[in-house]
């Protein structure tokens, strides 16, 4: 492994330069005349505000004397003041707002109201180093996310931002614990592998690996999913916007990294203007926001007696020490509030230092963030982050350099083991947790104290560095050369420990039987992508062309130990102090990645718009005859609001597109060395020589899945755009699969990697509807609604039935499916489940009986936003929705009258002959027909369940404190996340469909944000 430590050495000695470089620019933040002689005779002062078309003050326009590089920036408050002339002309511009040119004719006050422009409104950058086009003129569907939104909402991991917020974009949180993540599909999954499905995450340009650096044997008891989130080393607070590409259009000029879609993260840049600093903090409080009703003592313990009585034993088993008289029979504990009732407490401290000229931009941040757990314990993840960002423009604007560099330093100290399952589960009557002496209750060896699990340590060290630096320079007019340089590294570094403590102490068992883990990931990705843009115009037609190339490499290092056998518990994080040490991973990686990219973009009077977009990927993931392959994309676009028809018949109608694409994309995300002949160390030893066996075949003969994307789409606006609808449909149809194919044991291999002639097609409809309701000085209302409806569908697959597919999929079917028995009920004269026998063999059972589908994949989702504002005061309300399936708290539950805590509901059982009902009669186990019966039941549709829901998602109020004209404002905020859920979900959290895991906590904050 490679010196971690001095590889963060140089990162930290990076970082620190790029900040004092930053400092050194502070005081030389002000514009300078071109000449110190002024007449002064003539010179006055002027002064003005700056409002935007609905009254609102408007800070960072640039404000200029025409013909000279003198100028300044108006405040937070929309105030400027400049020394002038008073025969100057003033020039006031600000992106997205029409420039306006005034004379001062000698007025020394000058207020002004900024136009929005609309074909700069609401610009969407596709990559830094790419390519930037309006939300007028783009052919491509994109979905974005801008810095008030991200800031209304109390993130730890920058796709939380995104939820609700865009059509076709399915986010779901894994879990409520510290560091876990999300799972993200974009339109759908389009390969049959799981781990194929991942998007392309770009940071300033820079692509940013999803994948973990994590091991789930060491992580996967406590984190959901299996292993840290590296999204989670992200700083939201330093996010500018999130665009995600989701058609073909969009996201071909990616070839294959953007066959999933891509995600694109801005980090904030300098502003111009004086040195302007901003400080904010928040602190709050977080919980489980549901708890499931569970059978009180008198209930468990007559579920429990009767289960009993139903399998004919009397008295109790000796085992039965809940109800046999050895545990106390009227002690009743609330596990759910025992083991995760516990309230978090979040700490979010940010700062920055911004300002510049038009020469020279800058921004320093820094941020720290705290969250402790639910769980008993003093178990909390601490975050610290600095972004740095240099941008520097030459005097005659033709050359032009940005840096941008952010680094995260994250440390998550964890138990080792999730207690939600454990506390579903333990009776109510359970032992106390502490004797008298304070020391953990084992109540004569009768039971497991769930606290035990408090022995066992989880803890991660990570860090993360994304680096960029982009220059610019423009030959001559129209024609410029861009190259764009990055460098990322990332370290995680894994313990988890399982002590003899965690064990009964009457077994008298010491530290020879403990165990740990070590996990130590690093990985490191550097990549030059070099470009030639250049745009002219033929009579009415404009063209823009772009060609460049890519060149990245990617190493990984992995090494994973089991400990085990220690000399004592004190040195259990300490390797050399192990008897016994077993590898579990050693590993090595190398990917390199090379492309040649071109665009042609030809926009013919402002209405018709054509983007075509190529690609050639080369990866170093295939054999060598099949390493390159092309992509490509055709965007078009007709804006008919332009034309004179719709002008005349349509006045109503303020802008009106339809634009559609189509194109193919490619899928490398199959993991590195894959078609080698590779070896792994054996497990066992021959002669104390550890040897070798083969762990995977040779195949040089695959190659690229292939992603062909359609879409046709409608953007229209009313009425000045203030009602503006958006709608699209799209079919994606990904071939050329790549799965292990099956092979016969006697190869002694169970698959090869290879291509199958399968094909998974995604279709679906997207509907966004922005509305501003009321628009006034005072007053204002804006809603935004958006919704998907995705279907998913296996057109082919080859010998499906005769595969190890079969049980999992279904040709006309969602990938996302569950094959399960079909319940007919609870029979009346037996009281036993009962369900189809569609082989009619007399006996239920496995794969014959399993042939009812059902579909986990959500029928719809999307959300609602409702923004308001009144003077000072505003309030943002987002909810978010999904109509789907998931599995019920009785599938993972346990045996209905085993020594397992119980939903209520049980209690509506069968007891006599001729009940009707949908719960089967109790039983201990000790029963074979009944203990039969409800092994299927919980294999059965009668376990799938509606598992729909409508979320209070997001809520911030903010209140800006008067503070007069000055250059101070004062902001206080009240944030909330997961407040309210409606469902009729019988889990925990619909979102995640689990009852056995933590679920996302409902969170509130309250915080405070100046800026000088």
């Amino acid at each position: 492994m490679k010196n971690t430590h001095t590889a963060r050495g140089r990162v930290i000695l990076c970082l620190i330069l790029g900040f004092c470089i930053s400092l050194s620019m502070l005081g030389n933040t002000s514009y300078k005349p071109k000449s110190p002689h002024v007449n002064s005779w003539l010179q006055t002062s002027v002064e003005g505000l700056i409002t935007n078309s609905e009254g609102a003050p408007l800070p960072g326009v640039l404000v200029t004397i025409k013909g000279t590089l003198r100028g300044t920036v108006s405040s937070l408050n929309g105030i400027y003041t400049l020394p002038a002339q008073q025969n100057d002309t003033l020039v006031f511009s600000s992106l997205g707002f029409i420039t306006q040119t005034i004379p001062l004719n000698g007025r020394a006050t000058l207020d002004v109201q900024m136009k929005e422009d609309v074909t700069q409104l609401e610009a969407v950058t596709l990559n830094a180093g790419y390519y930037s086009v309006s939300e007028q003129e783009r052919t491509g569907s994109i979905a974005k996310v801008d810095e008030e939104t991200i800031e209304q909402q109390p993130l730890t991991n920058p796709l939380s931002a995104i939820q609700g917020q865009m059509a076709g974009v399915e986010v779901v949180q894994s879990s409520g614990v510290p560091g876990s993540g999300f799972e993200i599909k974009i339109r759908g999954q389009n390969s049959i592998r799981a781990t194929g499905n991942d998007p392309l995450y770009v940071i300033d340009g820079v692509p940013y690996s999803g994948s973990s650096l994590g091991d789930r044997q060491t992580s996967g008891s406590i984190i959901a999913g299996g292993a840290v989130s590296p999204l989670n080393f992200i700083n939201a607070a330093d996010i500018q916007s999130i665009e995600v590409l989701k058609d073909a259009d969009a996201t071909a000029i990616y070839g294959s990294r953007g066959a999933n879609g891509v995600v694109l993260i801005t980090t904030k840049k300098g502003k111009y203007g004086a040195t302007q600093l901003t400080f904010s903090g928040s602190s709050g409080l977080g919980a489980v926001a549901n708890r499931i009703d569970l059978l009180e003592t008198p209930e468990y313990l007559e579920m429990r007696r009767e289960a009993y009585r139903n399998d004919g034993i009397d008295p109790p088993p000796p085992n039965a020490y809940d109800i046999n008289g050895t545990w106390e029979e009227d002690r009743y504990t609330d596990w759910q509030d025992e083991l995760f009732g516990k309230t978090a407490y979040f700490t979010n401290l940010q700062t920055s230092v911004t300002g510049g000229n038009e020469e020279l931009r800058y921004l320093v941040s820094g941020n720290y963030q705290k969250q402790t757990t639910v769980f008993p314990g003093n178990f909390d993840n601490d975050k610290l982050s600095v972004l740095s960002n240099l941008t520097h423009n030459s005097k005659d604007d033709r050359f032009h350099l940005q840096f941008s560099g952010t680094y995260t330093l994250d440390k998550n100290n964890l138990l080792a083991t999730d207690l939600v399952r454990e506390a579903m589960s333990l009776a109510p009557n359970a032992p106390e947790l502490y004797n008298e002496e304070g020391s953990l209750n084992w109540e004569n060896s009768t039971w497991q104290n769930p606290l035990r699990q408090l022995e066992s340590k989880y803890e991660a060290e990570g860090s993360s560095l994304i680096s960029n630096l982009s220059l610019e320079y423009k030959f001559f007019k129209g024609f410029k050369g861009v190259a764009s340089l990055g460098y990322t590294q990332s370290d995680l570094t894994e313990l988890r420990t399982v002590p003899s403590t965690i064990l009964d102490p009457a077994f008298g068992l010491g530290s020879e039987v403990s165990s740990a883990i070590h996990n130590t990931g690093s990985r490191n990705s550097w990549i030059v992508e070099p470009q030639l843009h250049y745009s002219f115009s033929l009579g009415k037609t404009e063209f823009k062309t772009l060609i460049g190339s890519t060149f990245q490499e990617q190493n990984s290092e992995r090494l994973s130990q089991y400990a085990s056998d220690f000399t004592t518990n004190a040195l259990i994080e300490n390797l050399a102090a192990a008897s016994n040490l077993f590898l579990l991973a050693n590993t090595d990686t190398q990917y390199r990645y090379h492309a040649l990219f071109g665009r042609l973009n030809i926009n013919h009077k402002g209405k018709y718009i054509i983007n075509l977009t190529g690609r050639r990927d080369g990866s170093s993931r295939f054999g060598p005859n099949n390493r390159f392959s092309n992509f490509g994309a055709l965007g078009a676009a007709w804006l008919f609001s332009e034309e004179p028809f719709a002008q005349k018949s349509l006045p109503f109608v303020s802008f009106g597109k339809i634009r559609g694409s189509y194109g193919t994309t490619g899928n490398d995300q199959i993991g590195d060395y894959q078609y080698l002949d590779t070896y792994a160390l054996s497990a066992t030893q021959y002669n104390s020589i550890i040897g070798l066996r083969p762990s995977r075949l040779y195949n040089p003969d695959y190659s690229w899945e292939k992603n062909k994307k359609l879409e046709i789409a409608l953007d229209v606006g009313f009425l000045d755009d203030r009602i503006f609808f958006r709608g699209s449909h799209y079919r994606n149809r990904s071939s050329n699969q790549l799965i292990g194919i099956p092979l016969p044991g006697t190869t002694g291999f169970s698959s090869i990697t290879a291509n199958l002639d399968a094909t998974v097609e995604n279709t679906g409809w997207e509907f966004t509807l922005n509305t501003r309701n009321i628009e006034n000085t005072n007053f204002s209302w804006r809603t935004s609604f958006n919704i998907t409806v995705p279907d998913t569908e296996l057109l082919e697959f080859p010998n499906l039935e005769g595969s190890t597919f079969a049980e999992q999929l279904a040709i006309g079917e969602s990938l996302n499916i569950i094959k399960v028995y079909q319940s007919q009920g609870v029979d009346p004269e037996t009281g036993l489940y009962e369900f189809t026998d569609f082989n009619g063999d007399g006996v239920i059972s496995a794969p014959d009986d399993r042939q009812l589908i059902k579909d986990l994949s959500p029928s719809y989702y999307g959300g609602l936003q409702n923004t308001l504002s009144y003077k000072n005061l505003s309030l943002d309300i987002l909810f978010q929705f999904s109509k789907q399936l998931g599995r019920s708290f009785f599938a993972t539950g346990g045996l209905v009258g085993s020594m397992r805590n119980q939903p209520e509901s049980v209690l509506d059982r069968w007891q006599e002959v001729g009940d009707q009902t949908s719960v089967q009669r109790f039983t201990s186990g000790l029963n074979g027909e009944a203990l039969n019966s409800y092994v299927n039941y919980t294999e059965s549709d009668a376990t799938i369940v509606d598992a729909s829901y409508a979320r209070l998602k997001n809520l911030s109020l903010n209140y800006q404190i008067p503070m007069g004209r000055n250059e101070v404002q004062w902001d206080v905020f009240l944030r909330g996340q997961n407040l309210w859920t409606i469902t009729d979900y019988d889990g925990l959290d619909p979102e995640t469909r689990s009852s056995t895991s933590l679920p996302p906590l409902r969170i509130v904050t309250l915080g405070t944000k100046i800026t000088l």
